[in-house]
C-alpha cells in the first residue's frame, strides 16, 4: 500500500532492452565474432609448436645389494621420507649442478633453441633500448644457457605421493622426451655416489678408530681380572661371588635345622601330653611306627581276648584269669616305659638340631662379614667391568660399522633413494597451440566483448533506462485500475489508499483527485467503458491497513486519532488484526487519555511509558500482553506524565529498541501535533497512519498538509471496519 509520494521518479535498466540491442545488431555480432574466431586460427597455425614430455622418479629407501648389519641398523640410518625430504630432493633436482652436466651430456649448448641472443623479438629490444629490460647479451653464456634451460623445465611433487614429475618443452619432441629421461639418470648416478662417497669416507676414519678402541678394550679387561684376584672376587655365577655362594647356602641349611628342631620338639610335646592325661598313644606316628609297640599291642590284644574267652567259662578268681591278667597289666607297663624310651629319642633329636642351629648361625655372621667386605670391593670391581662393556660395546659398533661401509664401497652395492616408475616418450601431438580449444576460447571471448560493448552503447545513451514510480507495491488481491492510480497521482495532494472500500465517501479525497477522477470516469463513458461500482473505490478500512503494514513489511508505524478515543479504538482493533494473522506487534500508548490501555490491559495500574521515561521501570516489566490477543502492549504508565516528558528525547531510542524485538511496533499518539511526532522518529520516511473512524474532510486536509509539509510522505488514512465486518469489529474493540 503505497502512501503520498514526492513527484521524482527513479529509473531502472531495462534488460529487455538490452537483449533486443544486441539482436538488432546480430549480423555485426556474428561477423565480429567470425572474424575473431579466423584470426585466432591463423595465429595458432602460425606458432611454432612446442612439445612437452615428462619422466617420474619414485623417492623411496631402496636396500643395498648385501649388508653386515641387521635391519634395525639399516633402518635408523635411512633418511626420513617426509613432505621436507620429497621438496629437497625437487630442489636437488633443480640445481645448477645436475642442469649443468645434463647440458653437457646432451650438448644442448648447441642447439639453437637455448640461446637467448636468438630469440629477441622487437618488443624485447625497444624494452632494452628504453633500459626498461636487461639485455640477455650482458649475462654469461653458461649463465642465458640455464636461464633457457630452467624456463622449458617444470619439476614437480604428485599430490599426496612420494613421486616427482620432470617434465620439458621443446620445439623438438625427440629432445622433450631425452631432457627429462637423462635428468633422471644424472640424479641417480649423484644419489648413488653419494651413498659410496660416504661409506669410502667411513671406512677410512673407522680403521684407525677401531685399532685404539682394541688396545683399550683389553687393558680395560686385565683391569678387570687382576682388581678381582688381588680382592678374592671369586665369580660362581654371572652375579654371584664365592662368599655369596656360601652364605646363600648356610642360609639354607639353617632354615633347614630350624625347621627340624620345631618339628622334634613339637612331637615331644605330643608324647608328653598324651601321657600326662592317660589318653593312647596309638594315634601318635613315632609311637604306632615303633616295632617293639606293635608286638606289645599284639601281645595286649591277644591276652584281652583270652581274657573275655575265659571269662565266660570261668569264674572271677580262677587261677587262669588272675594270671592272664597279671600278664597283661605287666605288657601294659612295657608299653609305657618304650613309649617314654620313644619320647627320650624325639627330645635328643631336638637337642641335636639346636647345637647343629647354633653352629650354623656362628657360620652365617662369619660369611656376613666375609660377603659385607666383598660387596665393598665389589662396587671398584663394577666401575672397571662398565669401563670395560662401554670400551667392548663401541668397538663392536664400530667393527659393525666397518663392515657394512666396507661391503658398500662397490658401485652396485649402493643403489639411489629413487628409482624410474615411468621414462618420458618422444611425444606425437604438439603442446602448444590446441588449436581447437584456443579458437573455442577466442569465439566465446569475442561475442561476449561484442555483446558487452553493444550493452554498454545503449545504457550510455540511456535507450536501457525506463523510469520507475517511487513506491509500487500493491496486494495482488487489490490491484487499482490504470484509471485509477493515473487520477489521483495527478491530483497535487496524493494519498494513496490501502485498498478499496465502498462505504468511503468520495469527499474524503482532494478536490483536485475528485476532479481528475470525475475526468477520468468520463473518458470512460465517451468510450463506452461504464464506469466500475463500489468494488473500484477507495478502501481506507482497517483491515487493508493491516494488509498494507504487512506487505510493505513496515518497522514502525505512527497513529494520530485527530478525532478522540474513538480513533484510539481503531488503532487497538488495527493491532490485533495484525497480531491475528501472526506478525508480532505491540502498541505504545502514548495518548493523553489512556484509551488503549484501557482496552488492552488485563487490569489498571500498569508500568507503562512513563515509568520506563522516568526510570521506574525497568524495559521488561513495561511489556504487557493483550487480554483478547496475541498483541502486546506498553501502557501509558503510572508516573507523572510532565517528569516524564523530560526524557522524552529517548522515545526513539525506545522504539528502536521494540523494533529489534518486534515486526511491527505501533505508537498511538492521539490528537498529537506534527512536532510531537517528529520527537518520536528519526526518519521521515515512518508510515503515519490518520485514524479517522467518522472522517472529517477539513480535519483531515489540515493534518495530511501538515505532515507534507514537514516532510512526511507516506501518510494513510484508517476510516473504520468494512460494513460486512462491523458486529466482528465491535467484538474486538470489547
Amino acid at each position: 500500500m503505497p502512501g503520498v509520494n514526492s513527484s521524482q521518479q527513479d529509473v531502472d535498466i531495462d534488460l529487455a532492452q538490452l537483449f533486443r540491442a544486441v539482436w538488432q545488431r546480430r549480423v555485426r555480432v556474428i561477423a565480429i565474432t567470425l572474424v575473431g574466431a579466423c584470426l585466432a586460427f591463423a595465429v595458432a597455425k602460425i606458432v611454432s609448436p612446442e612439445y612437452r614430455s615428462e619422466t617420474r622418479i619414485l623417492i623411496e629407501q631402496r636396500a643395498p645389494a648385501f649388508a653386515t648389519t641387521t635391519q634395525n641398523n639399516d633402518a635408523s640410518s635411512a633418511p626420513l621420507l617426509d613432505e621436507l625430504n620429497i621438496a629437497s630432493q625437487v630442489q636437488i633436482l633443480q640445481s645448477a649442478d645436475l642442469i649443468k652436466q645434463v647440458i653437457t651430456n646432451l650438448k644442448l649448448y648447441e642447439r639453437p633453441e637455448f640461446d637467448a641472443a636468438t630469440k629477441s623479438s622487437a618488443f624485447s629490444d625497444i624494452l632494452v633500448m628504453l633500459h626498461l629490460k636487461k639485455s640477455p647479451l650482458d649475462k654469461a653464456p653458461e649463465e642465458r644457457m640455464l636461464d633457457a634451460f630452467t624456463n622449458k623445465l617444470q619439476v614437480y611433487q604428485i599430490n599426496s605421493s612420494r613421486v616427482i614429475g620432470i617434465s620439458f618443452t621443446s620445439r623438438d619432441p625427440d629432445l622433450a622426451a631425452s631432457v627429462p629421461n637423462a635428468m633422471a639418470q644424472v640424479y641417480l648416478s649423484m644419489q648413488s655416489g653419494a651413498k659410496l662417497d660416504s661409506n669410502s669416507e667411513a671406512t677410512r676414519w673407522l680403521e684407525p678408530e677401531i685399532a685404539n678402541l682394541r688396545n683399550k678394550v683389553n687393558e680395560a679387561e686385565k683391569k678387570v681380572a687382576d682388581y678381582r684376584s688381588a680382592n678374592g672376587l671369586l665369580q660362581t655365577s654371572d652375579n654371584n661371588t664365592f662368599a655369596t655362594q656360601q652364605l646363600a647356602d648356610i642360609s639354607g641349611q639353617l632354615a633347614q635345622v630350624r625347621g627340624e628342631r620345631a618339628n622334634a620338639e613339637a612331637r615331644a610335646q605330643a608324647v608328653r601330653n598324651a601321657l600326662a592325661t592317660g589318653r593312647s598313644t596309638d594315634t601318635l606316628a613315632d609311637v604306632s611306627s615303633s616295632q617293639t609297640i606293635q608286638r606289645l599291642k599284639a601281645t595286649e590284644s591277644s591276652l584281652e581276648s583270652q581274657i573275655s574267652d575265659l571269662s565266660t567259662t570261668l569264674m572271677e578268681g580262677h587261677p587262669r584269669l588272675k594270671s592272664l591278667r597279671a600278664q597283661l597289666a605287666d605288657i601294659r607297663q612295657q608299653i609305657d616305659r618304650e613309649t617314654k624310651k620313644i619320647l627320650a629319642s624325639i627330645e635328643n633329636e631336638a637337642k641335636v638340631a639346636q647345637l647343629r642351629e647354633q653352629q650354623l648361625l656362628g657360620q652365617s655372621n662369619t660369611l656376613k662379614a666375609d660377603s659385607a667386605r666383598a660387596g665393598e670391593d665389589a662396587v671398584g670391581l663394577n666401575a672397571l667391568e662398565r669401563e670395560a662393556a662401554a670400551e667392548r660395546q663401541l668397538l663392536e659398533t664400530y667393527l659393525a660399522r666397518y663392515r657394512e661401509a666396507a661391503s658398500r664401497v662397490d658401485k652396485n652395492s649402493s643403489p639411489a633413494d629413487a628409482r624410474v616408475v615411468s621414462q618420458a616418450v618422444e611425444p606425437v601431438d604438439p603442446y602448444f597451440p590446441k588449436i581447437g580449444p584456443i579458437v573455442v576460447v577466442a569465439t566465446l571471448a569475442t561475442f561476449i566483448l561484442t555483446s558487452i560493448v553493444i550493452m554498454l552503447a545503449e545504457l550510455f545513451s540511456g535507450r536501457a533506462l525506463r523510469p520507475v514510480g517511487p513506491v509500487e507495491r500493491e496486494a495482488p488481491a487489490r490491484k487499482e485500475t490504470a484509471r485509477s492510480e493515473t487520477a489521483i497521482e495527478a491530483a497535487p495532494a496524493k494519498l494513496v489508499p490501502a485498498a478499496r472500500q465502498g462505504d468511503v465517501p468520495a469527499s474524503l479525497l482532494s478536490v483536485a483527485a475528485d476532479e481528475a477522477l470525475a475526468q477520468e470516469m468520463e473518458k470512460a463513458v465517451d468510450l463506452g467503458h461504464p464506469p466500475e461500482e463500489a468494488e473500484d473505490e477507495e478502501d481506507f478500512s482497517i483491515q487493508s491497513v493491516a494488509d498494507y503494514l504487512i506487505e510493505r513489511d513496515s518497522r514502525l508505524a505512527i497513529a494520530i486519532s485527530p478525532t478522540g478515543d474513538n480513533g484510539s479504538t481503531a488503532t487497538v482493533m488495527l493491532a490485533r488484526t495484525i497480531a491475528d494473522a501472526g506478525r508480532r506487534i505491540v502498541l505504545v500508548d502514548m495518548t493523553g487519555t489512556g484509551c488503549p490501555s484501557r482496552l488492552m490491559a488485563e487490569s489498571a495500574g500498569l508500568s507503562g511509558v512513563t515509568d520506563l521515561l522516568c526510570g521506574e521501570a525497568a524495559f521488561a516489566d513495561t511489556i504487557h500482553p493483550d487480554r483478547l490477543s496475541d498483541a502486546h502492549l506498553v501502557p501509558q504508565g503510572t508516573s507523572d506524565l510532565g517528569r516524564a516528558m523530560r526524557g522524552a528525547d529517548r522515545l526513539s531510542l525506545i522504539l528502536d529498541a521494540l523494533g529489534s524485538a518486534y515486526d511491527i511496533v505501533l505508537v498511538e499518539c492521539g490528537a498529537a501535533d506534527v512536532s510531537g511526532v517528529a520527537r518520536l522518529t528519526r526518519s521521515k520516511d515512518t508510515e503515519i497512519i490518520l485514524s479517522m473512524p467518522e472522517p472529517d474532510e477539513n480535519q483531515f486536509m489540515t493534518a495530511m498538509t501538515e505532515f507534507q509539509k514537514a516532510g512526511y510522505e507516506h501518510i494513510i488514512l484508517m476510516s473504520g471496519w468494512r460494513e460486512e465486518h462491523g458486529p466482528d469489529a465491535r467484538q474486538h474493540a470489547a
